[in-house]
C-alpha cells in the first residue's frame, strides 16, 4: 500500500504535464527588520535618525516639564490663588499642551517620513538580494519572521538566513548612501 502512493502520486504529476520533483525545494526564513537594521546603510540610518531626533525628544521633554511645573503650581496653589490666577495657569497649561501635542505629532510625522525612506531604500535593494539569493541556492521559499502576527510559530535556526543576508549586502554596498531626504524646513519653522 505504501508503494501505491508515491507511484499514483508520479502517475498523476505525469499525466498533468507538471514534471515530478526528486528533491522538494528548500525553505529559509528571515527577520527583514533585524536584517535591515544589522547592515551598513540600517545602522547608518540608525545613527542620523538618533542625531536628527535625539534633540527634539530632549525638547519634549523639557517642554513637558514646564507644563507639569505650571500643574504642580496649580495644584500647591489650589486654595490660596485667586481666580484670576488659577485661571491663568489653566490657560497657560491649556497652550503650552496644546502646542507640545503639535510638534509632538509633526515630528512623529517627519521621523515616520525618514524612517519610511530608509525602509524603502534599503528593502528594495535587500530584496532584490534576497531574490538572487534564494535561486542561486536553490530554496524554493523565504518567509519574513520578523511581523508580530507572523504565521511561523516555528523555525530552525539553521534555516535562518538573516546573517548571510546581511553579510551579502554590506559586501555588495561599499558605502553606506543615504535616500534623498526632503530639503530642511526653514528656521523657526514648526
Amino acid at each position: 500500500m505504501n508503494r501505491i502512493i508515491p507511484a499514483l502520486g508520479l502517475a498523476l504529476f505525469a499525466a498533468a504535464g507538471i514534471p515530478a520533483q526528486t528533491q522538494p525545494g528548500k525553505i529559509a526564513v528571515i527577520n527583514m527588520q533585524a536584517a535591515m537594521s544589522a547592515t551598513k546603510d540600517g545602522r547608518k540610518a540608525s545613527a542620523e535618525l538618533n542625531a536628527k531626533f535625539g534633540p527634539k525628544q530632549k525638547e519634549v521633554q523639557t517642554k513637558q516639564a514646564e507644563i507639569d511645573s505650571l500643574k504642580d503650581q496649580l495644584q500647591k496653589g489650589q486654595n490660596t490663588l485667586g481666580d484670576a490666577a488659577k485661571n491663568d495657569l489653566y490657560a497657560k497649561i491649556d497652550q503650552k499642551t496644546k502646542a507640545l501635542n503639535r510638534d509632538m505629532e509633526d515630528d512623529r510625522a517627519e521621523l515616520e517620513q525618514d524612517q519610511g525612506r530608509w525602509v524603502n531604500h534599503i528593502g528594495a535593494k535587500m530584496g532584490a538580494l534576497i531574490n538572487k539569493f534564494a535561486k542561486d541556492n536553490g530554496y524554493a521559499l523565504v518567509i519574513d519572521i520578523s511581523a508580530q502576527q507572523s504565521p511561523v510559530l516555528f523555525a530552525s535556526n539553521t534555516i535562518d538566513i538573516s546573517k548571510q543576508i546581511v553579510d551579502l549586502y554590506d559586501a555588495n554596498a561599499p558605502s553606506p548612501e543615504a535616500p534623498a531626504t526632503a530639503a530642511p524646513a526653514p528656521a523657526g519653522a514648526k
